[in-house]
């Protein structure tokens, strides 16, 4: 067999105590054998006495992974609270159509074969590359280069050729003896599809599940998150993310339990084993014991008989037990999420995500696109007040229509205000839209993400300024910023002299201030929750507003913790907007407090250690074990 390719190496079916014959010629091959050599004197990378290859017995049931506790639980980050049983599904891709076109020739071929390959290495992220490190191989597995390289000299396209040598490979890895090799099949495929994705212009459709269960997936893109059919999903399990993924802000938008940064063993669970997914402690049990599948299924009920009586109640104001009123607002993303969160008891919306208008999409929406989308949401608020932030996009949120350079780190670059300010056409659009609806609707506000320094403020406002003097139209529209940069909260005072409000978006405002990553679960933890530094940062936002008669919000997730929600609060916040179905709850907590000491433990909390000392002073303002109703 070639040792260049994976797939003849892997279906070798070499077993311990076969002796191997290698051969090397050519530049390097004396290194080669050497090398080998290393490899087999170091046991193959196997520790000294372990079989890797040998069969073991099946374990007996209670014994097995995931049998129960406190044993078998995969350990993860708890995200989006409550108990969700069901299957294991897995994302189905949809499979790329494979085009019939005559081929181009031979060297244009194997040109996009090769750039697709490319594109599908460089899109793997490094934590993905941990994961799927496997896939790199393929993608230059001679096993499959070689027979697509023939197919299409003898005159095939790219995407039929590769399409044929993927098929004959994965047949090969079906035919082995071994059910570990039989199962790889399914990567090859995966590899597959990736590339075909590329090569039939990047678009296979969005990705499906195949009936209702818990999603186990590896993480959520904001494509997938947005085609998800949200009916199915019981519980999401993933084997990357943080508090603040994709997959955690669907999850808690729509109310459904979610642990994030499992590990790559979740993604063992085979489509329909039974799944309890634990969203208050982070654990998913894989095929658990019947015990632990019927207790879990109790909790579920009992949760979602405490959650009807919270939501009883949800449409009245939230106000402390000594009359301090706090607005209680949603995030959302569209008209339907609108309706949803009125029923749920939101004042108003304190966060419209406009970038759903733009992402899926080859170009960007036009003005009256825009205008029929806002004035739908404005109308079913009801006069209700409406928060739109303009356009966030950049980092994890490219648009295809926005020509962009490759950046280092793209969540210190272009996003927010500045990818707009840098392509003003598509800011003057969504401004003119923003003014149509204002000029209908009461109680629209705009405001800008991702503001550093004033002179992108005023840069913004200028833009404003000039779509309203274009459209001749002048009507009350406060202006606000998102607190995302440190900078803006040090300096609110001098930025509440020219802004109308600010909105605290605790997610990024914890990433730069903390230094950690929102998408990267191994510093997540850094950021997560009340740590007494972002409180400090809120704190003094909303000193430096008040200071001059404006107002505050939070609109990032921790706003719809009810523990978090209390310190918020105690600090002076105004406003608290979060995911629809976190409202009920936080109403609930908010109420059971008085301002006074609300302010008290937040001032205490500043001084805590850590996020979750700062949880357990708020926790213990609710009675303990109410500071458990949700994950920040």
């Amino acid at each position: 067999m070639s040792a260049r390719s994976l797939t003849a190496l892997a279906t070798l079916s070499v077993r311990q105590g076969h002796e191997i014959l290698v051969r090397a010629r050519g530049a390097g091959a004396a290194a080669a054998l050497d090398a080998i050599r290393a490899l087999a004197a170091d046991n193959w990378g196997d520790a000294d006495g372990e079989d890797s290859g040998s069969a073991q017995a099946p374990a007996a049931p209670d014994d097995r992974p995931g049998a129960g506790p406190p044993g078998g639980a995969l350990q993860g980050l708890p995200v989006s609270p409550g108990v969700a049983v069901g299957p294991a599904r897995k994302l189905r891709e949809p499979e790329p159509e494979v085009p019939d076109a005559p081929s181009a020739g031979a060297a244009v071929e194997w040109r996009r074969l090769e750039d697709a390959r490319a594109a599908v290495a460089a899109g793997a992220g490094e934590e993905q590359a941990e994961i799927f490190d496997a896939h790199a191989l393929l993608l230059d597995d001679a096993g499959l280069l070689d027979p697509a390289r023939t197919a299409i000299q003898a005159g095939q396209n790219a995407a039929q050729a590769w399409d044929a040598a993927v098929r004959a490979a994965a047949g090969v890895y079906r035919a082995a003896d071994d059910e570990y090799l039989r199962e790889r099949a399914a990567d090859v495929l995966d590899v597959g599809r990736r590339v075909l994705v590329h090569l039939a212009g990047g678009d296979a459709g969005p990705s499906a599940l195949d009936g209702p269960g818990v999603l186990v997936a590896e993480d959520l893109t904001p494509g997938q998150t947005a085609a998800l059919d949200r009916t199915l999903v019981r519980g999401i399990a993933t084997a990357r993310g943080s508090a603040t993924s994709h997959a955690a802000i669907l999850a808690r938008g729509l109310g459904i339990p979610a642990v994030v940064g499992l590990g790559p063993t979740v993604l063992d669970a085979a489509d329909g084993t039974p799944v309890v997914l634990d969203g208050d402690a982070g654990t998913v049990l894989i095929d658990p014991h019947p015990d632990a599948l019927a207790a879990a299924e109790a909790r579920r009920a009992e949760q979602e008989r405490s959650a009807r009586e919270r939501r009883a109640r949800a449409a009245a104001p939230a106000a402390t037990r000594d009359g301090r009123r706090i607005e209680v607002a949603a995030n959302i993303g569209d008209v339907v999420e609108a309706a949803a969160a009125v029923e749920l008891g939101a004042e108003g919306v304190g966060l419209l995500r406009t970038e759903f208008l733009y992402l899926g999409r080859d170009d960007a929406p036009t003005e009256d696109e825009q205008y029929e989308a806002l004035s739908a949401v404005a109308a079913a608020l009801g006069g209700r007040p409406l928060v739109i932030r303009t356009l966030d996009v950049g980092a994890d949120k490219p648009l295809p229509f926005v020509a962009q350079a490759d950046e280092a780190n793209p969540f210190l670059g272009r996003r927010g205000i500045r990818l707009a300010l840098a392509f003003p056409e598509l800011l003057r659009d969504q401004l003119r839209a923003i003014l149509r609806v204002a000029s209908e609707h009461h109680g629209v506000k705009v405001m800008f993400p991702m503001v550093a320094a004033l002179g992108e403020l005023r840069a913004a406002r200028a833009v404003l300024d000039a779509e309203r003097a274009a459209l001749g139209l002048d009507p009350p529209l406060e202006v606000g910023v998102m607190v995302e940069v440190p900078a803006v909260a040090i300096a609110a005072e001098r930025f509440a002299r020219e802004v109308d409000f600010f909105s605290i978006g605790t997610n990024d405002l914890a990433q730069y201030a903390l230094a950690a990553e929102r998408g990267n679960e191994h510093v997540a933890e850094l950021a997560a929750g009340p740590v007494p530094a972002l409180l400090a940062f809120v704190g003094s936002v909303a000193e430096g507003a008040h200071a001059h008669g404006r107002w505050v919000g939070v609109c990032g997730e921790l706003a719809g913790d009810p523990a978090s929600a209390v310190l918020l609060a105690g600090l002076g916040v105004d406003e608290l907007s979060m995911a629809p179905p976190r409202i009920p709850d936080v109403k609930a907590a908010l109420r059971t407090v008085d301002a006074a000491d609300a302010a008290r433990v937040a001032r205490e909390a500043l001084a805590a250690d850590d996020a979750h000392a700062a949880k357990q002073l708020a926790g213990g303002l609710l009675g303990g074990p109410s500071a458990r109703i949700a994950p920040s």
